[in-house]
């Protein structure tokens, strides 16, 4: 199970730890590939970028972004945002691992139940994709230590 930890960073599943914001990219390619093999990708603004896949899900991590460094509000180099994205286009069923926030899991119901309860945006710093379908299940969750739009 993932656990989302607003503002915090997010609880990897087996026991693999919590990924903290702001550590440093090492740190969080070290925690990651306890699950699955790390690959390097590019995020525009971001200084460094990695996916990996487990179970279904393709995870995306990001950090020292260059719209976030030297703001007071943002000042946390390392690791920055995530996302987690369901393999399968318009999914239509739960994920084979959990997505948490808080008492529900994003991926384990319907779409609709789903944003009925938590919204599109249950928090400025994430956000939920829509489902294709109305019987689908929410593809992608974002989140970030801090929302990048908030005033410095």
């Amino acid at each position: 199970m993932f656990e989302l930890l607003p503002r915090t960073g997010l609880v990897l599943p087996r026991n693999a730890g919590v990924l903290h914001f702001g550590v440093s990219e090492r740190a969080a390619q070290w925690a990651v590939s306890t699950l699955a093999d790390v690959r390097t990708t590019w995020v525009c603004q971001a200084g460094w970028a990695f996916t990996a896949c487990y179970e279904g899900l393709e995870l995306l991590f990001y950090g020292d972004c260059a719209d976030r460094l030297g703001r007071p509000d943002h000042d946390r180099p390392g690791f920055a945002a995530a996302s987690l994205r369901r393999c399968e286009a318009g999914p239509t069923q739960p994920s084979a691992v959990p997505v948490v926030l808080g008492d529900v899991d994003l991926f384990g119901y319907p779409a609709a139940e789903v944003l009925a309860v938590v919204g599109p945006r249950p928090y400025p710093e994430m956000r939920l994709s829509p489902a294709s379908s109305p019987a689908g299940y929410v593809p992608e969750v974002w989140f970030s230590a801090a929302d990048a739009s908030s005033p410095a």
